[in-house]
Parts: C-alpha cells; sequence; structure tokens
C-alpha cells in the first residue's frame, strides 16, 4: 500500500506563482494557505521559485510612464479604472505573498510561515471582491491596462529577504496605507458605498500586512545583531528607485510599525536623490 502524497511548502508556493488563470490562482492561494493552516505542508523548501510569475496576455502591461490617468471616481468609467488598478495590485500581492514564503521561508521560524500564508490567503479574498465590484461594473479584471512596478522590485529583491522586506511590504505596499483613505471618500462621494466598503476592508487588512513586513524585517535584524531603523533606511536607499513622498497615513503606519523615526530619515534622503514619482513605485492606484 503506498503512502500519501505529502507537497512540501514550496511545492505549494510555486503551485499558486504557476496558475496564469487570476480565479484560478486565487483558489490556488486559498487550497495552499487551508492546506499549512491543516498540517497537510511538509516543512521543507526544495522546490525554487520563477523568475516571474505566469500570467495571461490580460491586462496589457505597460510602462509606468505610458499608463492612463485615472481622474477622480466621478463618473463609473474612472470608478471602474480606479478598481481595476486596486484589483491589479492585489493580484501581484498574491503571488508576493507566496513567493516570499517559497523563496526565503527556510531562513525563518515557522511562524513566518504561519503569517505570509494568512497574508496570501487575504490577498487572494481581496482580488476576489475587487472583481466582483468589477463585474458588478460591467467590467472585468484584464480590460484595461496595468503596470509591473511591485514584481519589478520583487525581481530587484530576490537574493536578499532583508531588502525585499523593506521595500515590497514596508514600502510599497505601505503606500496603500496613504491613498486609500482618500479613494474611500471619492467612492463615498460618487455613492458607491459598496466599493467604498470592500476598500475600508482592504485597507484595514493591509495595516496587518505592513506589519507583518516590519515584524520580520526586525526578527532579522535582532538575529544579525544591526539596528533596525538604520537597516530600513539603508536598504531603501540601495533597493527602491523611486520616491517616498507625503502625505502619509501617520496613524495606520504608526499602527502598522512604520515609525517617525523611520519615515523621516528615508523620505527627506529618496528625495534627495531621486525624482521618479511615488505612482511608479507601483503601488499607487490612483495614477494622478
Amino acid at each position: 500500500m503506498t503512502g500519501r502524497f505529502v507537497m512540501d511548502v514550496s511545492a505549494a508556493c510555486r503551485a499558486v506563482l504557476d496558475e496564469p488563470d487570476p480565479l484560478a490562482k486565487v483558489k490556488a492561494a486559498r487550497r495552499a494557505a487551508r492546506r499549512w493552516r491543516l498540517g497537510e505542508l511538509d516543512w521543507a523548501f526544495a522546490t525554487p521559485m520563477p523568475d516571474k510569475p505566469a500570467r495571461t496576455d490580460r491586462p496589457p502591461l505597460l510602462p509606468p510612464t505610458r499608463m492612463p490617468r485615472r481622474g477622480r471616481a466621478g463618473s463609473e468609467r474612472a470608478r471602474i479604472a480606479m478598481l481595476h488598478a486596486i484589483a491589479h495590485i492585489e493580484y501581484v500581492a498574491i503571488d508576493l505573498a507566496f513567493d516570499l514564503i517559497g523563496r526565503f521561508g527556510a531562513a525563518f521560524p515557522r511562524a513566518f510561515v504561519d503569517r505570509w500564508m494568512k497574508v496570501g490567503a487575504e490577498e487572494a479574498m481581496h482580488f476576489a471582491l475587487l472583481e466582483r465590484r468589477l463585474n458588478a461594473c460591467g467590467a472585468r479584471y484584464g480590460d484595461l491596462p496595468a503596470h509591473d512596478g511591485l514584481w519589478e522590485a520583487a525581481q530587484q529583491t530576490a537574493g536578499d529577504p532583508l531588502a525585499r522586506l523593506a521595500v515590497v511590504p514596508m514600502v510599497l505596499e505601505a503606500r496603500g496605507l496613504d491613498v486609500t483613505p482618500s479613494l474611500i471618500s471619492r467612492f463615498e462621494g460618487a455613492g458607491d458605498r459598496r466599493s467604498a466598503q470592500v476598500l475600508r476592508r482592504i485597507a484595514t487588512d493591509e495595516i496587518a500586512h505592513v506589519a507583518a513586513g516590519v515584524e520580520w524585517f526586525g526578527f532579522l535584524c535582532g538575529a544579525m545583531r544591526i539596528d533596525c531603523v538604520q537597516s530600513w533606511q539603508s536598504q531603501v536607499r540601495l533597493h527602491f528607485r523611486g520616491s517616498i513622498k507625503p502625505p502619509f497615513n501617520d496613524s495606520a503606519r504608526h499602527e502598522a510599525g512604520l515609525t517617525k523615526e523611520m519615515m523621516a530619515g528615508v523620505a527627506a534622503s529618496c528625495d534627495l536623490f531621486h525624482n521618479r514619482p511615488v505612482a511608479e513605485g507601483g503601488a499607487n492606484p490612483d495614477g494622478e
């Protein structure tokens, strides 16, 4: 009698990244998180992560400088464009969470995988909610162009978990904490309360996602006996080719663990040495 095949955690992560269809990727993410939670995945990292996740030809990916402006949610067309942009961010965030686990999980305790599996499942849920809102507006994910700034940042930090945590959750995803409250207000002002409710749910979850980046960045700094604030500022200057500009959502950033001490050095330094707008970093859906 043959034994039951047991997949290791990296193979489950790779299965998410290798799924090109968005809704099938959502199911793969939920399946991986559920299997981990139930103890059905081995603590092993034998499967390498791909350089890029599988993608269909929709949405077409454009350079950030060619992305159309999306307006201020006054028209249904503008609201669809904003929802689509946020859906794309959440879609890429699914792959980012599972790539982080599969690529770097062996360097961390099991609690790291616990946390990021939960993040990955929540990103999948966010995408599904946004796709549902797009469908209600007569659209779907892939109808509009998008850009790949988030995944480009992942590729640039693929060899260093400290750099990945510093840039992706603590810079790019943290930008969502700043811009989402104004987006919620715009949707509410346009009478689209259902979309505003979805964005409010996402905003709450994303504080915890940024906090996960802060927590595990701090774990690595502690293990390496290096200063967390100085190390984060150094990693951002080295690996983030963009600018970090106010206004900041100080309360949400503080709740996530991004202190004013950390932000003060990085925001000033990046503006001094770089001259690209925040939107080009990949995590600002506003497009203005």
